[in-house]
């Protein structure tokens, strides 16, 4: 039965298309309305050190609640959440102070919501007679698809409706996502979550879980550096790049665009392909490609063309990851701890973006851009390490299994 798996991925694909006109829109509206770059980049950190504070201490309540029940409630307060600010700002007024704090506590509750719907999808690919393969990499395809179509369109949504009338968007999109849900995914059963245990024992045997696995932490070290290097590069470097070498801001947009076009390609290659690849080989080469050739050609004199298609390559690969990623966390996380490891992931591979930019623009008011650029293609070398020469990477975790429930084609 292939309908559930549909509805959530289609529900996933709304919220996140909301979310990504939400960034757009919300940089934009705070310039718009207070003209201070300095506020702006505050508003974005008030929107980023919510996720990992919320992934790191709600994975065990959505265990608790019910992954059904967590998603619906977590859509329909971010949804209220995101229309209050519009609706404040065209009626009584919206300070600054205020937005931040909205801000804050619209990511601290729409993290729970990512979570759940994650947390479906053994489950429901079970019931599709999905691969895990298949199904993990449409559920990252939705987050690839929203990105590469959601920012061009909130680019001609911005100029046309304005940032206030986007964010009215983006409230009604978790609201859309929360029906969806409600409506159109079977309750999932029950697997003794641990309602008798205390909160504190239920997080401590979440973050236990995944410190013992030797595997999936050593994965979380790898993401949560090149996620800070990833948040460096998109917000303060390619932006230099465009600006100070090619003299052209539509290069920062192809530049995303192309990383963005490649790895919904590469997403779509391994969910087809996946099941027949070596996880360890395939996970490794995809680590090294996706992020150190993409940087390094920016830090030559090579023509935009070139960039553009090294970068195109380097999404690829990256398409691949999360999906192959997402194959072993559900294979090695028991079902009944799944939404508290999924969030604690969630929470450390995020733990270090809040500063990414930061780091980029001080290395880059000391060295300079080619410099920055060379040393953070040095350290995603370094990052690509593990799979290649660490011995948790050679864990029987990453030799497919037989096919079995919810492994079948």
């Amino acid at each position: 039965m292939r309908r559930p798996l549909i509805v959530l991925l289609s529900a996933n694909a709304v919220s996140l298309t909301g979310n990504v006109l939400s960034m757009l829109a919300v940089p934009w509206f705070v310039l718009q309305t207070t003209g201070s770059p300095a506020r702006t980049g505050l508003a974005a950190f008030a929107s980023t050190l919510p996720v990992v504070i919320s992934a790191t201490f709600t994975g065990t309540l959505v265990d608790r609640v019910g992954l059904r029940r967590s998603s619906v409630l977590s859509d329909l307060v971010s949804g209220l959440i995101v229309l209050t600010i519009p609706t404040l700002y065209l009626t009584v007024g919206l300070s600054y102070g205020l937005l931040l704090v909205l801000l804050f506590v619209r990511w601290l509750l729409a993290t729970p919501g990512e979570t759940a719907r994650e947390a479906l999808i053994p489950e429901l690919a079970a019931r599709a007679h999905f691969t895990m393969e298949r199904a993990t990499a449409a559920y990252d395809g939705a987050y690839r698809g929203a990105k590469m179509v959601g920012a061009p369109l909130a680019g001609v949504l911005i100029g046309w409706l304005g940032p206030t009338n986007l964010l009215l968007i983006d409230g009604f999109s978790f609201l859309l996502s929360a029906a969806l849900i409600r409506f159109g995914v079977p309750r999932p059963p029950s697997k003794g979550t641990g309602e008798g245990e205390g909160y504190l024992d239920s997080l401590r045997e979440g973050l236990a879980f995944l410190w013992h696995d030797r595997l999936l932490r050593s994965a979380v070290a790898m993401v949560m550096v090149t996620n800070l290097l990833d948040t460096g590069l998109g917000q303060v470097l390619l932006p230099l790049y465009a600006r100070d070498v090619t003299n052209d801001p539509r290069a920062y947009g192809l530049l995303v665009g192309a990383v963005g076009a490649g790895a919904v390609v590469g997403t779509v290659t391994y969910g087809t392909l996946g099941a027949r690849l070596p996880r360890r080989m395939t996970f490794a080469l995809c680590f090294l490609v996706a992020g150190v050739p993409r940087t390094l050609v920016l830090a030559t004199d090579a023509s935009l063309e070139l960039a553009l298609a090294v970068t195109v390559v380097s999404g690829l690969a990256a398409g691949a990851i999360n999906p192959l990623l997402g194959v072993v966390e559900f294979e090695r996380i028991p079902p009944r701890l799944r939404a508290r490891v999924l969030g604690t992931i969630t929470a450390g591979t995020y733990a270090g973006m809040p500063f990414g930019g930061l780091l980029a623009g001080a290395l880059t008011e000391l060295s300079g851009l080619k410099v920055a650029l060379v040393i953070f293609a040095a350290v995603y070398l370094l990052a690509s390490v593990p799979p290649f020469a660490g011995r948790a990477w050679r864990a029987p975790g990453l030799t497919p299994r037989e096919p079995g429930p919810g492994h079948s084609v």
